[in-house]
């Protein structure tokens, strides 16, 4: 027993020489002394540490710091840019011994990073790259420590914050990282990282929380992310329903040197949209470089917003008096490269599938080499250039629609069931301004179309033309009967020309076995009206509609105005007299010829 007891009491002696050696003989603060005077050459800043560098034995031996802080430039209301309430490196014991620091475990907590631009522009950071000390001037012997070695086994950070305020905006923003975990590690070895975090922004709250497996490369030269897994939730007024929820899991590569970063997107999943890919940047060029390449599942828009067809029309329609022009001029800080494909999007009520774009950015020009997706049975294919190095923008576009059902793209998009058909469609265009008034306004284009097998809604033609032939024959009171407003047509084709806000059509041609229609005219793009004027002519036999050829060959006017989403149609009844008129008296001629020519013994 007293063989026992002399050891726990030699064991008790040696942790007190042990003691009595770190605090007599190897005392923390002789650094203090070196860094604030390094802090005020480098950045002109005060460095303030309040409490003394102090050792604590329990429940481990450590280095503790409290109570420090830098202040901000002399001038500004914030007295400190930053100021952390304690900081703990817990340290092994024995590696003191030969004078080496090997941090078991570094905590951090209750630092705060302020960071302010006045407004007259100076800011807090405004000095912190000042001269160093110069690498010739030999260190004091007696401030030196000499110390080995130095190395971390894990870092705990909490209740970290980092706010921005802009006074001459009169804003103000905060992130918080609520807490930090890093695991022990060693270079080229992996370590495990957990993090919770915050922001308090002007229009939102936003808080999340991941997990990843960090390793760092022995030549301290490249990092990365494993294993990220990454949900963040945010709330305000200025989101989709008020709220968005993010979840992601991928990873992220940095090589330091080259300066190039990679995210890899395994899942991404926001707002019921599911998507995938990678992101690669190279930051290290005069003008960063962006490689996108993702892929998106099915996106609904309208049901993503919560609001139907009617009320985005109803949005469109809204007075857009304060709104301004975008300023894409922040487009030339970056170059990028994307490839984008959708499976389907569903917006303003239109069904859209297979989307994929191939698009280049450089030099502030946006340059679309291919867009297509799939629209109502066909086929659409774009390609468009956008210039943002100046306000408004100026864009360009070439566009094909090929085999798009009219009908129901008409019903989706706008309510309207004016026209049916399979429609063929090229435009092009260029303009300026992205607002929907100035592109009504400045678009200048021109195109062709042509629609086949269908039918124009909200027209009876062979009935108007019943009511025109009673009408003739002495019936006034001849009135509409009750068959469907529709008249069906084998072709319809036409070009068409954008300018000054007005769209007009020269050469409309519409045909069917009964009917041979050609029009002119167009719409007010701005007032959203139409003034068009239709020429029919009866070729056919109206027998199985109600009617005979009495009218075979006499152009019928017919009048379309209106607005877009309510045309009116009218037959001009008295051109149609006129025209009448004029072809009996043809006859009457030619009858008064012969009996000229009998008479006169001729012959025709």
């Amino acid at each position: 027993m007293k063989l026992i007891k002399w050891i726990f009491a030699g064991i008790a002696a040696i942790a007190v020489l042990v003691v009595l050696y770190i605090t007599l003989i190897f005392d923390p603060n002789d650094f203090k002394p070196m860094l604030v005077d390094a802090v005020k050459k480098q950045t002109g800043r005060d460095l303030v540490i309040e409490e003394p560098l102090s050792w604590q034995f329990f429940p481990s031996i450590g280095i503790r710091l409290a109570g420090v802080s830098l202040s901000n430039p002399e001038g500004f209301k914030e007295a400190h840019m930053v100021a952390v309430k304690e900081v703990i490196a817990e340290v092994k014991l024995l590696p003191l011994l030969s004078r080496d620091v090997q941090i078991d475990q570094l905590s951090l907590d209750g630092a705060k990073l302020t960071l302010v631009t006045t407004k007259q522009g100076k800011s807090s950071l405004d000095g912190l790259t000042g001269k160093a000390a110069s690498a010739d001037k030999p260190a004091d012997p007696k401030q030196g420590a000499g110390l080995n070695t130095i190395s971390i086994g894990g870092i705990n950070i909490s209740d970290t914050s980092i706010t921005l305020i802009d006074e001459a905006a009169g804003s103000s923003q905060t992130f918080t990282l609520a807490s930090l975990t890093l695991g022990e590690f060693t270079p080229g070895k992996a370590a495990p990282l957990a993090f919770a975090f915050g922001a308090d922004l002007p229009d939102m709250k936003v808080n999340g929380e991941g997990e990843a497996t960090l390793t760092v490369s022995e030549a301290l030269n490249a990092l990365s992310l494993a294993g990220l897994n990454l949900e963040v939730k945010a709330q305000g007024d200025s989101l989709p329903k008020g709220t968005v929820t993010v979840a992601f899991a991928g990873g992220v590569d940095v090589a330091l040197e080259a300066k190039t970063a990679k995210l890899s997107v395994e899942k991404l999943s926001v707002l019921d949209i599911e998507g995938k890919g990678a992101i690669s940047a190279n930051y290290g060029k005069k003008v960063p470089f962006v490689d996108v390449e993702l892929a998106f599942g099915a996106i609904d828009v309208d049901a993503i917003l919560g609001t139907d067809n009617s009320d985005a029309k109803a949005e469109t329609a809204a007075p857009a008096a304060a709104q301004k022009e975008p300023d894409l001029s922040g487009l030339n800080s970056v170059d990028a490269k994307l490839k984008l494909d959708i499976a389907a999007v569903k917006v303003a009520g239109l069904s859209t599938a297979d989307w994929a774009l191939r698009a280049n950015l450089s030099g502030g020009v946006l340059k679309v080499d291919e867009l297509k997706a799939s629209l109502y049975g066909g086929k659409v294919g774009a390609s468009a250039t956008l210039d943002g190095r100046k306000v408004p923008a100026v864009y360009s576009f070439n566009k094909a629609i090929t085999g798009v059902q009219i009908l129901p793209l008409l019903k989706d998009a706008a309510d309207v069931d004016l026209l049916a058909g399979t429609a063929n469609f090229d435009i092009q265009g260029k303009g300026a301004g992205l607002l929907a008034d100035s592109i009504k306004r400045n678009l200048n284009a021109n195109g062709k179309f042509e629609v086949a097998d269908g039918a124009l809604y909200g027209v009876n033609v062979p009935q108007m033309i019943r009511d025109a032939q009673a009408k003739l024959k002495g019936d006034l009171n001849a009135a509409a009967g009750g068959e469907e407003k529709k008249t069906d047509f084998s072709s319809l084709t036409g070009s068409l020309t954008i300018a000054a806000g007005k769209a007009n059509n020269p050469d409309l041609l519409m045909l069917s076995p009964l009917l041979r229609i050609s029009g002119q005219g167009g719409a007010d793009l701005m007032a959203e009206t139409l003034d068009y004027k239709l020429a029919t002519k009866v070729v056919g036999s109206l027998e199985g509609q109600g009617g005979d050829t009495a009218l075979a060959g006499i152009e019928i006017p017919l009048a379309i105005t209106g607005s877009f989403t309510e045309p009116k149609f009218a037959l001009d009844t008295e051109a149609l007299l006129k025209g009448q008129l004029k072809g009996e008296t043809d006859k009457l001629k030619d009858k008064l010829k012969d009996s000229l020519f009998k008479k006169l013994g001729g012959n025709q």
